[in-house]
């Protein structure tokens, strides 16, 4: 859960926080606890004047087969504002611990890639969206940056097997190996978008 985050003693929080009372017998692991907020200025009294709380700011909990992550506080609007990568790294954690780290597609490389998949009977899409840019978060962009080389790994369906993999945007066939029972694709550039398409039998 807190994957990414461990030189970091605090993070920022948010603007807007709700108080929270589990209910019965539903309290769960609260990795994150609240910090009372302090003065920013003068320069010299910047600094916590309690250290730890047990109020938590972040619950997991696991009910049955199902996991729910819940911030009381608006970590997403904080993201979007103030772009630190610590709320990034929550966000991100949050998803890895609810789904179990079963995300069917993983992508790395340099930039900032929009990644969507969309899988029907017999094949399976991924698209690429490159949204590196100084104004990627806050409103249109002036130009487009190319990126480097993609590493699309997906997790194909129990069973399937790949019978052609493309770059619809490049118009080729994609370099592609089988690593258990995932796909590992090479795309070697993005300019706006590109299109993984896998064919399935």
């Amino acid at each position: 859960m807190l994957r990414g985050l461990d030189d970091a003693p605090r993070v920022i929080n948010g603007v807007w926080r709700v108080r929270v009372t589990p209910a019965e017998g539903a309290r769960g692991t609260a990795p994150l606890t609240l910090v009372p907020s302090y003065p920013d200025l003068p320069m010299e009294d910047v600094f916590p004047r309690q250290e730890h709380t047990d109020t938590p700011e972040l619950y997991l909990r696991e009910h049955g087969r199902g996991r729910v992550a819940y911030f009381p506080w608006d970590v997403d609007r904080t993201f979007w504002e103030v772009l630190s990568p610590d709320h990034g790294a929550l966000i991100a954690g949050a998803v890895r611990w609810a789904s179990r780290d079963a995300g069917p597609v993983s992508v790395s490389g340099p930039g900032l890639i929009e990644v969507a998949v969309w899988r029907q009977a017999a094949s399976m899409t991924v698209h690429l969206v490159n949204l590196t840019n100084p104004m990627c978060m806050k409103g249109p962009l002036r130009e487009l940056i190319p990126v480097g080389a993609q590493r699309v790994r997906v997790t194909l369906p129990d069973g399937a097997r790949a019978t052609r993999v493309s770059l619809l945007t490049a118009g080729v066939e994609a370099r592609a190996t089988r690593d258990g029972e995932a796909l590992v694709i090479e795309v070697p550039s993005i300019l706006d978008h590109e299109v993984v398409a896998i064919d399935l039998a």
